[in-house]
């Protein structure tokens, strides 16, 4: 169960299908991040007994941006620069520095990133997309389960470094996402 204190603001969902081409594009470039970050978390001494399930989230994070890439293909609309998520980029700043605090806090990051992913993808799965864009409302609903089993892998590995530390981070992120997701966006962006 995702564990977020705020509910997306009304006006994502509307402004989001108002804008799909630049909203897919985004995704694109989240699923490459996301890849990218799943690697990059394999440098931490604490998680090197979970490489390979870090390889494993990097390899399906890379499939999902393939798919995305594909969708963006057959629908002709151009692989883009994407716009800065203010969402995204105010809880990385909050990652503190330090070996094992830093760890943690990247990882809860991670999961925070995930679950919203999961929560906005059931959202579009089941909006009007369902009649207005069946195919896409479908592959919104393919990559739920997915993003959800990132969420709670992450979570477990924090909570396995410290559990005490990791609760008491969340605490912290979840008051922290909810604070940022109430700041208005004016992008057609996922985050």
């Amino acid at each position: 169960m995702l564990l977020f204190r705020e509910k997306i603001p009304e006006d994502w969902l509307p402004r989001v299908l108002k804008n799909l081409p630049a909203v897919l594009v985004d995704h694109a470039h989240l699923e490459r991040k996301a890849a990218t970050t799943a690697l990059n978390l394999e440098k931490y001494r604490d998680l090197y007994d979970r490489v390979q399930e870090l390889n494993a989230i990097a390899i399906e994070e890379l499939q999902h941006f393939q798919l995305v890439l594909d969708l963006l293909k057959r629908r002709n609309i151009p692989f883009t620069q994407p716009y800065p998520s203010r969402w995204i980029s105010g809880l990385m700043r909050s990652v503190r520095q330090g070996q094992r605090q830093q760890v943690i806090d990247h990882l809860l990051c991670c999961a925070l990133i995930e679950g919203r992913s999961c929560e906005k993808f059931q959202v579009l799965a089941s909006s009007e997309l369902i009649s207005s864009d069946p195919d896409l409302a479908q592959f919104y609903a393919s990559l739920v389960e997915s993003e959800g089993n990132h969420y709670a892998t992450y979570i477990l590995m924090a909570r396995a470094i410290d559990d005490a530390e990791t609760d008491r981070r969340l605490d912290f992120y979840l008051d922290l996402e909810a604070k940022l997701l109430r700041e208005p966006n004016p992008y057609p962006m996922l985050h």
